[in-house]
């Protein structure tokens, strides 16, 4: 092989990694960008939680109070 076709083939090689390189970063912004949703749904998920639990206590107490005075 001539050093011209070298280079060539070398300048492919590199066109080609680096655009692997950017699909490989597409897709880790996009997974980073799905994991922030979810993380984002857990936590209004458990903000939901510990809200229900709440109520749920507080009409415990009440049935009791209600219960005790009848």
């Amino acid at each position: 092989m001539e050093s011209v076709e070298i280079i060539t083939e070398y300048k492919d090689q590199v066109r080609i990694l680096k655009q692997q390189i950017n699909e490989l970063e597409d897709a880790g912004k996009s997974k980073d960008a799905a994991n922030k949703r979810c993380l984002q749904k857990l936590e209004f998920s458990t903000t939901d939680l510990d809200k229900a639990l709440i109520k749920i206590k507080e009409l415990e107490d009440k049935l009791k109070q209600t219960n005790d005075t009848i």
